[in-house]
């Protein structure tokens, strides 16, 4: 099996690095629809039933997905040998930063119920505030994988 994954290892890092990408912009994208879902829209009205649609969609269709393939290759890459060093900390790092990343996948999961159910506290700054979150783990999920420290 690891000299499968060894002669696959170029393409499943293709295949992560395209995951990962897609995944990201769902991540950076979502809170931004609600940011507008917030500030435009009453609950009830027509554009709210358009955001409601727009997230579903870019959860289910875009999202999920796209974290799902980003974990499973992200994986065979962790199982291909002499890949990853687990004396360094980087490994560490970046498993700690995914795990959260997919966390505040799973917030954004509930916040999107909550415009749903017409539950909605939030509003639209602290939406911005929070798009910051994706974009700080991702340079601790990159500067781990780069530097390698």
């Amino acid at each position: 099996m690891s000299d499968l994954l060894s002669l696959l290892y170029p393409w499943t890092k293709a295949f992560h690095i395209m995951s990962v990408i897609s995944w990201m912009a769902g991540l950076f994208y979502l809170p931004r629809i609600f940011v507008y879902h917030v500030e435009k829209s009453q609950t009830g009205d027509q554009l709210d039933q358009t955001f409601q649609v727009m997230e579903f969609k870019l959860l289910k269709v875009i999202m999920g997905p796209a974290s799902i393939a980003t974990w499973v290759f992200g994986l065979l890459l962790v199982f291909t040998p002499g890949i990853v060093d687990w004396a360094a900390v980087w490994p560490y790092t970046k498993a700690v930063s995914v795990i959260l990343m997919t966390g505040f996948h799973h917030w954004l999961m509930v916040q999107r119920k909550r415009f749903e159910t017409g539950e909605n506290q939030m509003t639209g700054r602290q939406f911005r505030l929070m798009n910051e979150v994706p974009t700080f783990l991702m340079a601790v999920i990159v500067i781990s994988v780069v530097v390698k420290f």
